[in-house]
């Protein structure tokens, strides 16, 4: 389980640097591994990585919409960069991965903030998307819908 652990840091990274940057989570992650190829200081880019920002770019605008929607209080512009881009990693392997279980994405996320964030947002991030896990037969049926 390591390895899915250091794909999902990997993969949060990526989302975090193409936020930063205004670019492309595809790009970015294109440039990763371009720069593993030639310097082997830099970690490669696993599959599962891949699987991860791929998917999350599939699934961007609908993944923003729902975070938008159940945070309360929160506008996706105001949050913290590094808790928005948890949330959305979060939202994508809960909701479009079925091969995890909810329990370890939320835990996972939940650890990412504790080592990434601010003290409140372990609890903000586990709030999130309790509420989404909560919602996920009603949210895939409309994304479904939607596809």
């Amino acid at each position: 389980m390591a390895a899915r652990n250091t794909a999902r840091k990997r993969a949060f990274q990526i989302l975090f640097e193409g936020d930063q940057r205004g670019a492309d989570v595809l790009t970015v992650m294109a440039d990763w591994m371009r720069l593993s190829r030639t310097d082997p200081r830099q970690p490669p880019v696993s599959e599962y990585t891949m699987q991860l920002v791929e998917g999350y770019a599939q699934h961007a605008a609908r993944i923003d919409e729902l975070i938008a929607q159940y945070a309360v209080g929160w506008t996706l512009d105001r949050m913290p960069v590094v808790d928005r881009n948890i949330l959305r990693l979060g939202a994508y392997e809960l909701i479009w991965v079925d091969e995890t279980p909810d329990a370890v994405v939320l835990d996972e996320m939940v650890q990412l903030a504790k080592e990434f964030s601010t003290d409140e947002s372990p609890s903000f991030v586990n709030g999130l998307l309790g509420r989404l896990k909560e919602l996920k037969p009603s949210l895939r049926r409309d994304t479904d819908a939607q596809a």
